[in-house]
C-alpha cells in the first residue's frame, strides 16, 4: 500500500495508519495535491478547505501516534455536500440567491463523523440548492470517466469526488435521486438510507416528506462504515444467510426507455447473480410515470414553501431555471399534493407488501449512461427519475451499484468510449444494517468497478 494509490478503500487506510506505512497527514496532502490537479476542470469542490483539511490531518497523526483510536473512520477525509453545514466553514449552496454564510457548528451527521476522528475535506459542487438545475457561476460537475459528460445531480460533487480518486467516502442528499443518479453515472456506489435513518439538522431542506441524507463511496463496506457512524437508528435482526431472493422490477427492467448500450450490460448482471445461487423472482411496482409524477407533485409545492422568502427578496439570484421550478411549485393544487400524499402512503404499503416474498428489489438505476448535462426535472417515459422515485416516495434503503459499463455507443454516438451502468437494490422499511450486509453479497457477483481514467 502506498499513500500515493489514490483508490484504497477505508480499510486499506487504517491498515496503512495503524501500520505505520503513511499516515493521514501523507493521505490528505496526496488528496489535496490530486484535488488541484484536477480541478477546475473536474468542478467538484466549492472550496476545498485546504487549510482545515490538513490541520484535521495532523491532529489524527498524532492522535494515532499516541495511541488514540477512534474507530474505523479514524483519519479518513470525507468530503461534504455544501448544503451540509461543517463548523468554521461556509455554505454557499451553489447559488446567488444568499450569500455565503460561515457555518457556526456542525451538522448532526457530521458532528459524528467529527467524534468518529473523520478528516472533513472540502466542501463540493451541486446543483443549485439541490433543486436540480445548475447555476452558471458554479458550473456543472464534469464525469472523471467522460469529462464532456456530466456527473449527475444534485451530488454530482460529492460522486465525482469519490469516482475520481480524491476521497474514498463523500456525503451527498437525495429527494429525488441525487445520491443514486451521479452514483451510476460515475461509476461508484451510492447509499440512499431509510427515511429518517441519518439526521438531517443542519442540512438545507427541499422537501420535508422526501429528504434523505445519503454517502457516496466505492463499496459497500466502506459506505456501511460512514453509515454505522452517523446511523440514528440501527437493525436488530440478523442478516440472511443462504440463497437471496431478489424480486426483479421487469416493467423497469425490460422498459423500452432503456438505452440500448447498456441493455447487454444488465442482462449480463442478471446472469451474474443467478450464477451466485440467488433466485430472480418478477415483482411489479406502480406505473415509473405515476411514481415520478406523484413525487414532483410532492416535490414541487414543498420545496415552493421552503424557498418562498428567498426567492421573494432575491428571484434575480437563483438560475433562470430553479427559478422556473420555483414558480412551478406554486401553482400546485392542494388537492394534486394530497392525491400525491396518498399515492405515497399507498405506495409505501404495497412496497412493504412484496417483501413477504422477497429479500430485495432489483432495477436499472437510470435508463441510460451519463448525458451531457443534468437532464431537467420531469415525469416523461425516458426521464432520468423514472427509476429512482419509489425509493423515495417509500423511504426504504436504496443503493446503486456499478454493474459494469456499457457497450461504448452511449446515446447514438460511436466511438466514445464505455461508460458506467447502474443497478439499484431496494430492501424493506427500517432494515438499513441488513440490508447493507444484503447488497454486499450481491456487490461480490458483479465485476470490480472500473477505474476513471483521467
Amino acid at each position: 500500500m502506498s499513500a500515493q494509490d489514490p483508490f484504497l478503500s477505508v480499510e486499506d487506510l487504517g491498515k496503512g495508519y495503524r501500520s505505520g506505512a503513511f499516515t493521514p497527514l501523507d493521505i490528505c496532502r496526496s488528496a489535496l495535491a490530486r484535488l488541484h490537479a484536477l480541478e477546475p476542470s473536474l468542478n467538484a469542490f466549492i472550496d476545498p478547505l485546504d487549510n482545515m483539511v490538513l490541520a484535521q490531518a495532523e491532529a489524527a497523526t498524532a492522535e494515532l501516534a499516541a495511541g488514540v483510536d477512534k474507530g474505523p473512520l479514524h483519519g479518513i477525509p470525507v468530503a461534504i455536500k455544501d448544503l451540509i453545514e461543517v463548523a468554521g466553514a461556509p455554505t454557499g449552496y451553489a447559488t446567488r440567491a444568499v450569500e455565503p454564510h460561515m457555518a457556526t457548528s456542525d451538522a448532526l451527521a457530521v458532528s459524528r463523523l467529527r467524534e468518529a476522528g473523520a478528516i472533513l475535506f472540502g466542501k463540493t459542487n451541486l446543483l443549485e440548492f439541490a433543486y436540480g438545475i445548475v447555476h452558471p457561476d458554479f458550473g456543472q460537475t464534469n464525469n472523471p470517466h467522460a469529462p464532456s459528460r456530466t456527473a449527475g445531480g444534485s451530488s454530482g460533487g460529492s460522486a465525482a469526488a469519490v469516482a475520481a480518486g480524491i476521497v474514498p467516502l463523500s456525503l451527498g442528499t437525495d429527494t429525488g435521486g441525487s445520491v443514486r443518479a451521479p452514483a451510476a453515472y460515475c461509476g461508484i456506489v451510492g447509499l440512499k438510507p431509510g427515511f429518517g435513518a441519518l439526521p438531517l439538522d443542519g442540512v438545507f431542506p427541499l422537501s420535508a416528506s422526501l429528504d434523505h441524507l445519503g454517502v457516496l463511496a466505492r463499496s459497500i463496506k466502506d459506505a456501511s462504515l460512514a453509515f454505522d457512524v452517523m446511523a440514528d437508528r440501527q437493525s436488530l435482526t440478523a442478516g440472511k444467510t443462504g440463497p437471496l431472493r431478489i424480486g426483479l422490477v421487469e416493467s423497469q427492467w425490460h422498459s423500452d426507455a432503456i438505452a440500448s448500450d447498456i441493455r447487454k450490460t444488465l442482462d449480463d448482471t442478471l446472469d451474474l447473480i443467478l450464477q451466485a445461487g440467488h433466485q430472480l423472482i418478477p415483482v411489479d411496482l406502480a406505473k415509473p410515470q405515476d411514481m415520478a409524477t406523484a413525487l414532483l407533485d410532492i416535490l414541487l409545492p414543498e420545496a415552493a414553501l421552503l424557498h418562498e422568502e428567498i426567492h421573494a427578496s432575491n428571484p434575480d439570484g437563483y438560475a433562470a431555471g430553479t427559478s422556473q421550478q420555483i414558480e412551478l411549485g406554486k401553482t400546485i393544487p392542494a388537492l394534486t399534493y394530497l392525491r400525491a400524499k396518498t399515492v405515497q402512503q399507498k405506495l409505501k404499503e404495497d412496497f412493504q407488501a412484496l417483501f413477504q416474498t422477497v429479500d430485495l428489489i432489483l432495477t436499472p438505476t437510470v435508463p441510460f449512461v451519463a448525458p451531457d448535462s443534468d437532464p431537467a426535472l420531469s415525469a416523461e417515459g425516458d426521464d432520468e427519475i423514472m427509476f429512482l422515485s419509489h425509493a423515495d416516495l417509500t423511504g426504504a434503503p436504496c443503493v446503486s451499484l456499478c454493474c459494469g459499463l456499457s457497450s461504448g455507443h452511449t446515446n447514438g454516438m460511436d466511438g466514445e468510449g464505455a461508460l458506467p451502468v447502474g443497478i439499484q437494490l431496494t430492501g424493506p422499511l427500517d432494515s438499513d444494517q441488513d440490508f447493507l450486509a444484503l447488497c454486499d453479497r450481491i456487490e461480490a457477483c458483479l465485476p470490480k468497478a472500473p477505474i476513471a481514467k483521467l
